[in-house]
């Protein structure tokens, strides 16, 4: 699939990156060790597309990607539920494992199991575990509000692992702050 571009863009969780086609949002980068590692990431994943202006839909998008994570709480948060999104070459289970994840509102959690109940495939959790490895768009997917059974948090693939995870639900207010320490 040739994407028709993508953008970097500065979030509170770090610089993020989005690409586009003409059907919809491609592909969504989380923060790498630095821009450039972002740029170069999503840059590999969509071949022969390349940076530029995003379209005012795709913009509008990153603000709504921007605003999730602003730290505001006033009001509820975008769930990104209505973006749309281009998903060809997608195995269907994953799909489907996508179109669950998407109805988990900012500010709350669902375990693998209960995504594997709501497929009427119980038992599955570790193969929707795998889908959402596999996601192709987190945060519009938004696979960092889906825990473990007994509500840890394990193998999130984005760079900074499960403290990355952490920090996405507590901006989302599904998680408390840190007690802050001396140090």
């Amino acid at each position: 699939m040739t994407a028709a571009g993508f953008a970097l863009f500065d979030t509170a969780i770090g610089c993020c990156a989005l690409g586009w086609t003409e059907a919809g949002i491609v592909d969504v980068n989380l923060p790498e060790a630095s821009p450039d590692v972002t740029r170069h990431r999503i840059a590999g994943r969509l071949a022969g597309s390349r940076e530029q202006p995003p379209p005012p839909q795709v913009r509008q998008v990153i603000e709504r990607i921007v605003a999730l994570f602003d730290g505001s709480t006033n009001g509820p948060k975008d769930d990104l539920a209505d973006v749309e999104l281009d998903l060809s070459g997608v195995p269907d289970f994953n799909r489907a494992v996508y179109r669950v994840t998407r109805g988990i509102r900012p500010g709350t959690t669902l375990s693998y199991g209960q995504i594997a109940t709501e497929l009427q495939l119980p038992g599955a959790a570790r193969a929707v575990g795998r889908a959402l490895g596999d996601n192709p768009c987190p945060i519009i997917v938004p696979c960092h509000r889906v825990l473990a059974a007994d509500g840890s948090m394990h193998g999130f693939s984005a760079h900074g692992g499960v403290a990355a995870k952490r920090r996405m639900l507590q901006l989302e207010g599904a998680l408390p702050p840190d007690d802050p320490t001396l140090f």
